[in-house]
């Protein structure tokens, strides 16, 4: 009767890992002679450990990653001009903290979305709320939103998150409405969140997408991207 008392009060309490582990856990301490207060230590470990797994698993799964890449199966040895060194110091997320931004400017096949990606992982493993986007989806989304009348709602999501991923920016020119809702996305989250871009674009061409060169001008200045 106890046990089972302790399984309701467990379950009600939301303590996955004691329901699952006192057992195996009082049998050790036990044969160990250990305190109760080392076995509850132990217990309540085991449970906090499991619910950064779990906070880490749905940051990754909200974030909308199209698939996983992680810094180490990253193939630095064929992008010489790459500085590993300090990638993995951004994975750290010091430049969360700051709000600032991240630009990785390639050829196509050059890594660029695997390191995007492979930041916003570690940023997840830091409890960093992120959210990916192809360009072309991010501008869709809000040319979508704004018909529809839902287009706050959807710019404070975008401003709310900790790092806004943004791939494949300037692969496909944007229409007049589509530039600017991309322009108020960037003027929105400036220093009010950190973004990773990432374009086969140098900035002197990027108003071949954005179609007005005063615009592209202020989108540089104002996020200062680095």
């Amino acid at each position: 009767m106890n046990h089972a008392i302790l399984e309701l009060n467990l379950k009600q309490l939301k303590l996955p890992m004691f329901s699952r582990h006192h057992k195996s856990f009082a049998e050790y301490a036990t044969r160990n002679n250990q305190p109760y207060e080392e076995y509850l230590r132990a217990l309540s470990e085991e449970e906090i450990v499991n619910r950064d797994q779990n906070r880490v698993k749905n940051l990754i799964k909200q974030a909308q990653f199209p698939f996983i890449k992680t810094l180490v199966d990253f193939a630095f040895e064929e992008i010489p001009g790459l500085n590993a060194k300090e990638v993995f110091r951004l994975s750290e997320c010091g430049y969360i903290e700051r709000s600032e931004n991240i630009c990785f400017i390639g050829q196509t096949g050059t890594g660029k979305t695997h390191l995007s990606i492979a930041l916003g992982v570690e940023a997840c493993k830091k409890k960093k709320t992120v959210l990916f986007f192809t360009a072309a989806k991010l501008v869709n989304m809000l040319l979508e939103a704004r018909s529809e009348q839902q287009l706050s709602r959807l710019q404070k999501r975008l401003i709310k998150a900790e790092l806004v991923i943004l791939d494949e920016l300037g692969y496909l020119p944007l229409s007049k409405e589509g530039s600017e809702l991309l322009f108020q996305f960037f003027a929105d989250r400036y220093e009010n969140g950190a973004t990773i871009i990432s374009s086969n674009l140098e900035f002197a061409d990027w108003t071949k997408f954005m179609n007005d060169p005063t615009m592209t001008s202020a989108l540089l200045d104002r996020n200062n991207t680095s």
